[in-house]
């Protein structure tokens, strides 16, 4: 049995909210989590202000049912088989909406991942040196293999990184939440703010209203 590659062009979708426009203040870039689709995840970015943020959820493009049910569909971005062409084909994805956006330099530039979406969020930004204002690592981990060196181009004077997880997170035992505080402080040193919400492993509506004050 062999197993042989192909390369090939595939077409997606990815989920807007409000308008761009000269009145725009900050602009979010939101990777959802394992079973989400974009355009329910952006849902939760409804009560910031229409006029002051425009909201872009990229879509991971690996569509599935959830629970057998064959009625509601979910997708995720990454799993453990062929993970590295995988990371090439979700960097295409990102850097094609990032692209398509042309997102002015004059605005605040907020790059949040929830859950899984931390993962493609981090490696995303530290391979194409994406400049943010804030980075928002929400009830995720960062993968092992990124560095110190990965995020060396980040000016902490103009990016804050911001780590929040609910205080019932069935995902992110204390142990986990240990060597996840380890690897904030081995990436970003004292340079970054750690958070907890009282809620389990979930969006909340009031802690994206906290996270644009932040």
């Amino acid at each position: 049995m062999k197993e042989k590659e192909i390369s090939y062009q595939i077409t997606n979708t990815y989920s807007t909210m409000n308008e761009l426009t000269d009145k725009t203040k900050n602009v979010w870039f939101v990777c959802h989590g394992i079973g989400y689709l974009s355009r329910y995840f952006i849902t939760y970015f409804g009560q910031l202000n229409a006029e002051d943020n425009y909201i872009i959820a990229p879509q991971a493009s690996s569509k599935y049912y959830l629970k057998n049910e064959y009625k509601h569909v979910g997708a995720s971005w990454l799993t453990k088989e062929n993970t590295k062409a995988e990371i090439e084909n979700v960097h295409a994805n990102l850097n094609a909406i990032y692209n398509a956006e042309q997102i002015p330099e004059n605005v605040n530039f907020y790059v949040l991942g929830f859950s899984q979406g931390v993962s493609v969020a981090m490696r995303w930004i530290s391979r194409y040196k994406i400049l943010c204002d804030k980075i928002i690592i929400y009830a995720g981990s960062i993968p092992s293999e990124l560095t110190v060196k990965d995020f060396e181009f980040i000016d902490h004077e103009k990016t804050k990184v911001i780590n929040i997880v609910g205080t019932q997170d069935e995902y992110l035992t204390e142990q986990r939440m240990q060597q996840e505080h380890e690897k904030m402080e081995l990436l970003f040193g004292k340079h970054y703010i750690f958070n907890t919400f009282e809620g389990r492993h979930e969006m909340s509506m009031k802690v994206l209203l906290e996270l644009e004050k932040k």
